[in-house]
């Protein structure tokens, strides 16, 4: 095999953000559902046999030349001593600042395309392992279900969702993560949730009824576009939420879901949530 191309990298949601306590090194504990979306990038991985790894960008200048795509590949190599090299093209559709993983996505569909390119054949477990090195979102990417999530972010349990779709608006600014956790009116003490509780809502829409995001008002102290995406939602009788640590933010929806126009600037989607990760049966274990 020399090449794979259209690989996906999908996005995630929060269904609701806690922050539970904060660790002695600085990390913050949290508790969340994430859900996996048909919103993706997409990577195109070319096996180079010189050893290189390389990126090109569809749109060029927008992405750090050293990104996580480029952090994963090398990663990959270190840990097992693989002597290939890749060319990396990534057709970046997902926004950033987003809080919808798209970096995090990106990395682990590096991982688990490569173990295919390379033939690896690192089980799961393994490839998590390498990628919580590069993030504590990448190993959801890699496990490839939607889990209830604890910790900083790497203690998954799988969970079933039912189908649905969502209305997703990124507004254009953006809000620095590192600052929202420094902020010191920022919430660190959420009482602690059971997934049982979480499970008791059976549809989407009673589901985020469960919880809040503790990020928010911070995020919409610093980019009041998040309230007013929200106060928009409203406006067409929905009920919407930031997702991660913003800006975009998201609300159940109807499948043929009439919308007003929205603000020329924002953009704005429906979406599906997926069953599983498109790329789940690449990897065993």
């Amino acid at each position: 095999m020399n090449a794979l191309y259209d690989v996906p990298a999908p996005a995630k949601v929060n269904l609701f953000l806690h922050i539970v306590g904060r660790r002695d090194d600085g990390y913050h504990e949290l508790q969340s559902v994430f859900m996996l979306i048909d919103w993706c990038d997409y990577l195109h991985f070319e096996r180079l046999d010189n050893g290189a790894i390389e990126r090109v960008d569809s749109t060029p200048g927008e992405l750090p030349e050293d990104d996580l795509c480029v952090r994963a590949a090398r990663a990959l190599r270190q840990a097992t001593g693989c002597a290939h090299g890749v060319r990396i093209t990534l057709d970046k559709r997902l926004p950033t600042q987003a809080g919808l993983g798209g970096g995090s996505s990106d990395a682990a569909t590096t991982l688990l395309a490569l173990n295919r390119l390379w033939g690896l054949d690192l089980r799961r477990d393994a490839l998590a392992r390498i990628g919580l090195t590069l993030g504590a979102d990448v190993p959801f990417f890699i496990g490839g279900r939607h889990a209830w999530v604890e910790g900083i972010g790497e203690r998954l349990t799988p969970i079933e969702l039912p189908r649905a779709h969502l209305v997703l608006i990124k507004p254009p600014g953006g809000a620095s993560t590192p600052r929202i956790f420094a902020e010191p009116s920022l919430k660190r003490d959420t009482e602690t949730a059971t997934i049982q509780g979480f499970a008791a809502n059976g549809n989407l829409e009673s589901m985020m009824t469960f919880g809040h995001n503790d990020l928010e008002p911070v995020a919409r102290a610093l980019c009041p576009e998040v309230g007013e995406a929200i106060h928009w939602l409203a406006d067409q009788g929905l009920s919407g939420r930031m997702t991660g640590s913003g800006t975009a933010v998201f609300a159940p929806c109807a499948r043929n879901q009439v919308l007003s126009p929205a603000p020329a600037s924002w953009q704005v989607r429906v979406c599906s949530n997926m069953d599983v990760h498109p790329l789940l049966d690449w990897c065993d274990g």
